[in-house]
């Protein structure tokens, strides 16, 4: 069963555009996983500093080896995440 990932990230505007270059590297890397479907970043209109990312995966065990790869460590875990004001994160089974 395909697995989904729902995120909402919020970091202060200043850090605006090295979240966002982050993200974008993220999704160049996570489109080319074997267990990935989609990796979409969006940035909220009108709210300066927030991002929503969908995430599609074959299955929980495509997100995990996602989670486990060096560069989500690096992007998400050392440079995204510190700079988050606010985060969310919803995981769905895709019906």
């Amino acid at each position: 069963m395909a697995f989904a990932v729902i995120a909402h990230y919020l970091c202060d505007p200043a850090n605006e555009a090295t979240v966002r270059a982050a993200l974008l590297k993220m999704r160049e890397h996570t489109l080319t996983e074997p267990g990935n479907l989609g990796y979409e970043v969006h940035a909220e209109v009108n709210r300066p500093g927030a991002f929503v990312l969908y995430e599609r995966y074959a299955d929980r065990a495509g997100f995990d080896a996602h989670s486990g790869a060096d560069y989500f460590d690096e992007l998400i875990v050392g440079t995204v995440r510190p700079l988050l004001t606010e985060r969310s994160v919803t995981f769905a089974d895709v019906l």
